[in-house]
């Protein structure tokens, strides 16, 4: 798999049928190995490496209903109430983050309502705080790091 910008990490790895999947510590089974799949296992190490964000708050791929329809998000951080910190979007490397993104996540937080967007394709990544009173997002450097 491709090399992207997240520190470098340890993967458990396995192969079946001529296939190659990857485990994941949150929903604690291999998943098939696809390009989106690499960055989403790389955020989710970046979030309890360097943000340490308890594993137990972090939740992967489920489904949400958007405008009646049902959508799957890539990754959540709750905080320890309930309410919701980050939403991440996932991209494969291949795919350019482009206003599209932005308008998905957008759609996924008018239902979720959380703090912080992460948008990332592995290479490229962008971080904003949702200002609800003004209605609009204030990008960062960087999301915060977990506090208690």
């Amino acid at each position: 798999m491709q090399q992207l910008s997240f520190p470098s990490y340890e993967f458990r790895f396995k192969n079946s049928k001529n296939k190659v999947y990857i485990f994941d510590e949150i929903r604690k089974k291999f998943i098939l190995l696809q390009p989106e799949e690499w960055v989403r296992q790389h955020v989710v190490k970046y979030l309890i490496h360097q943000k340490n964000y308890p594993l137990s708050l972090i939740n992967v791929e489920k489904v949400l209903t958007v405008n009646g329809l049902k959508k799957r998000y890539d990754i959540i951080v709750y905080n320890s109430d309930g309410s919701i910190e980050l939403i991440v979007e996932c991209k494969a490397p291949t795919i350019s983050i482009s206003q599209a993104t932005f308008d998905q996540i957008a759609r996924y937080n008018s239902a979720l309502h959380g703090n912080f967007l992460m948008v990332t394709n592995g290479l490229e990544h962008y971080y904003c705080k949702m200002d609800y009173e003004k209605e609009k997002y204030i990008f960062l450097k960087e999301i915060p790091p977990y506090m208690l």
